[in-house]
C-alpha cells in the first residue's frame, strides 16, 4: 500500500501528475484543486495517495491534503461514485464546502460537479450525512480527518447521538480539541465540546 509520495514533479495533465521518486515515475490521478497547488514542474512535492486495485489495473490517486484523501474514500463508498466522479466532486468543492453541503443536505451544491446528476447528489448527501462526523472542521474551518476510533471521532459520535448535526458536532469537538490539546481524555473532550455546541 502506497500512502504518500515525496519527489520531483515531472509533469501534469488535465487529471493527473507524474512524480519522480528516486528515478521511478509515478502516474497519479488528481483533482484540479490538488494539481493547482503542486507548484512548478521540477519542484519538490509531497502528496497523499490512495492505491486502487482492480482485476485489470493498479492506479494511484493523489491528494494535496489528508482531508481530501479521506473525502475521496468516503465518496467512493457511495454506490455509483467511482474514482472519476469522486475527483470531479473534489475538483468542484473543497473539503470544507463538501462537509457543509452534506451536513445541510444541499444536493444542488454537490451536483455542481461534472458527471453528478440530482439523483446521485441526493444519494451522496443521504448516505454520507451520518458518516461525516469522522471528518472534523479544524482551525479556520478547514476539514481535517479525525481518525476512526480516536477520542475526536468518538466525541463527535457522542454529540451526534445527543441530537447535534454532524457539522455542529465536528466543529465543536475540533474547537474543544484545540483548547485542550491532543492528549485530552474523551470525557473532557465531550464536556467541553457540549459547552461549545450549546453556545
Amino acid at each position: 500500500m502506497i500512502a504518500r509520495l515525496r519527489g520531483e514533479l515531472v509533469s501534469t495533465g488535465m487529471d493527473h501528475a507524474v512524480i519522480d521518486v528516486s528515478g521511478v515515475g509515478y502516474l497519479v490521478g488528481a483533482s484540479s484543486r490538488t494539481l493547482a497547488v503542486l507548484g512548478p514542474t521540477g519542484g519538490a512535492v509531497t502528496i497523499h495517495t490512495e492505491m486502487l486495485v482492480s482485476e485489470d489495473s493498479i492506479r494511484l490517486m493523489g491528494f494535496a491534503t489528508a482531508a481530501e484523501r479521506d473525502w475521496f474514500r468516503l465518496l467512493t463508498s457511495v454506490q455509483g461514485v467511482g474514482s472519476r466522479v469522486a475527483l470531479a466532486i473534489l475538483s468542484a468543492l473543497d473539503p470544507n464546502e463538501l462537509h457543509r453541503s452534506i451536513a445541510s443536505g444541499d444536493k444542488a451544491m454537490i451536483a455542481r460537479a461534472n458527471g453528478v446528476g440530482p439523483k446521485l447528489a441526493q444519494r451522496i448527501a443521504n448516505e454520507l450525512k451520518d458518516k461525516t462526523g469522522g471528518i472534523a472542521l479544524g482551525p479556520g474551518g478547514v476539514a481535517t480527518a479525525a481518525p476512526v476510533g480516536s477520542h475526536a471521532s468518538d466525541a463527535v459520535s457522542a454529540l451526534s447521538n445527543l441530537g447535534f448535526r454532524p457539522a455542529e458536532a465536528s466543529s465543536a469537538v475540533a474547537a474543544a480539541e484545540d483548547e485542550l490539546g491532543e492528549g485530552a481524555s474523551l470525557d473532557a473532550l465531550v464536556r467541553l465540546a457540549l459547552k461549545k455546541a450549546a453556545k
